[in-house]
């Protein structure tokens, strides 16, 4: 009997992954990404971050939403960053984290209309030609979806885990459990998964309502194996703060919405140290597999 035929493309067949290049002054990358749009992914980036940082660690930021960058005005920062040699970026410093983004590059209200090969290209170089300075924590602001930018970043960048960030209703678990499965498809830890805007809490008689539902990262969690890191209320602190460029982490660092930011870093930070301790003992296996597009 004849061998079965392919009808996928030949870009589509199974192929060797590229090899992965370690990032120079990065000890750890961390993806953060959602399966859709509009769940808070980016502003939850931006104050874990911070929260890491307040920690004492080196971070970094790197905004990969290539098509929609947002990193700029939520760390409040606005400009072109220094190239002394014409070739490699310094990276631009909002309180006190590394920054790189499309977004210094190009006009605000300039669209980023580029195919697949031109998107790859843009975030490599971002990424391995920006002179990030002895960083413990590089933190990816992943765009939504499972496109070209994640398969990019997850073949051949030394991804050390991703975090999925999701709300608790039906259509947005739907989506972010693609995100999940995927980054588990090309062998990146999935350290875990962060519900925000889990509750409301009226700022004029304090009663709490769960607007998008109640309990669904904790079962999506428990379903995938993974843990539940924490859950975000809805507060409009978190929403002025982003747009204003003073993220709450920053404006509020003892209250009770730093704190929950705080537990989830933490808890994100111990994960990695696990991971990075079984792999010096040899009981993590981080080899990628033959990635098939199907």
């Amino acid at each position: 009997m004849s061998s079965p035929v392919s009808y996928l493309p030949a870009h589509q067949q199974k192929r060797q992954p590229p090899e992965q290049k370690a990032v120079p002054g990065v000890k750890h990358l961390i993806a953060v990404a959602s399966g859709k749009g509009g769940v808070g992914k980016s502003t939850t980036t931006t104050n874990l971050a911070l929260a890491l940082a307040r920690e004492g660690a080196r971070v970094g930021v790197l905004d990969a939403d290539l098509y929609g960058p947002s990193q700029p005005r939520m760390l409040g920062l606005k400009g072109m960053p220094d190239s002394p040699d014409g070739k490699i970026l310094e990276p631009m410093i909002g309180h006190g984290i590394q920054t790189m983004s499309i977004g210094f590059l190009v006009d605000d209200e300039s669209p980023i209309i580029w195919r697949g090969p031109m998107i790859t290209q843009a975030l490599t170089r971002l990424v391995y030609e920006t002179r990030w300075d002895n960083l413990d924590y590089l933190i990816v602001d992943m765009p939504p979806g499972t496109g070209d930018i994640h398969l990019t970043m997850a073949q051949r960048m030394p991804v050390s885990g991703a975090v999925i960030v999701t709300t608790p209703q039906d259509i947005a678990l739907l989506d972010a459990r693609k995100g999940l499965r995927m980054f588990e498809k090309v062998n990146v830890p999935v350290l875990g998964i962060i519900e925000n805007m889990s509750t409301h809490i009226c700022t004029e008689c304090g009663h709490e309502e769960h607007i998008f539902g109640e309990g669904g990262a904790k079962i999506m969690a428990e379903e995938a194996g993974t843990d539940l890191l924490g859950g975000l209320p809805l507060d409009i602190r978190i929403r002025t703060g982003s747009d204003s460029g003073q993220p709450v982490m920053i404006t509020e660092p003892e209250g009770t919405l730093a704190s929950a930011y705080q537990d989830i870093a933490n808890r994100i930070a111990q994960e990695i140290s696990s991971l990075e301790s079984a792999a010096e003992n040899g009981d993590a296996d981080h080899t990628l597999p033959n990635i098939v597009m199907e």
